[in-house]
């Protein structure tokens, strides 16, 4: 079984280098904040929670976000103390792929701030990347229109492959 695979299956494959993984998470606050600043609100309702501090982890993955005065997130300093800490607990990426695409949540452990994790749960359920403005700003409307449209079909596709695959309804959270 290769690196690829073990991952797919939810096995730990080999270690990323340290560098990999920061410009990984940098470049993932840079998406996350591109996706807050197109939703006035979301960014209004982290401004409340400036200073705290939130863990995402997955497997040997984690992020560690520091909201910013604006309502943005930052990396923050991994020795800090999360106000509040959000545990994946599906093992396999196929199986958090198959919940997303049923319109499911994945299995999530939260520990921390009641307030601040209502907030995130919040955004989740309300805060969505609006891909196709963004394609319009680098190709043009008409053809970010068109690219918009075959992926959201090629998307309901695979939700519905999902759907019929066996074990993919009634799995337990």
């Amino acid at each position: 079984m290769n690196d690829f695979q073990q991952f797919l299956s939810g096995q730990r494959a080999a270690p990323v280098p340290p560098w990999a993984v920061r410009e990984l998470q940098q470049r993932l606050a840079l998406l996350l904040n591109h996706v807050l600043q197109q939703e006035p609100a979301a960014m209004l309702r982290l401004k409340q929670h400036k200073g705290q501090r939130i863990l995402a982890r997955w497997q040997a993955y984690s992020l560690f976000f520091l909201i910013t005065p604006a309502g943005l997130l930052d990396l923050a300093d991994a020795a800090a103390r999360p106000d509040l800490s959000i545990v994946l607990a599906d093992e396999a990426p196929l199986d958090i792929a198959r919940r997303l695409m049923q319109g499911e949540k994945p299995s999530v452990h939260i520990e921390g701030d009641v307030q601040l994790a209502a907030e995130v749960n919040w955004l989740a359920d309300h805060v969505r990347w609006d891909l196709e403005e963004d394609l319009a700003r680098l190709l043009g409307d008409v053809p970010a229109h068109l690219l918009a449209q075959a992926v959201s079909g090629a998307l309901g596709m695979l939700r519905s492959f999902a759907a019929r695959r066996p074990g993919a309804s009634g799995s337990a959270r």
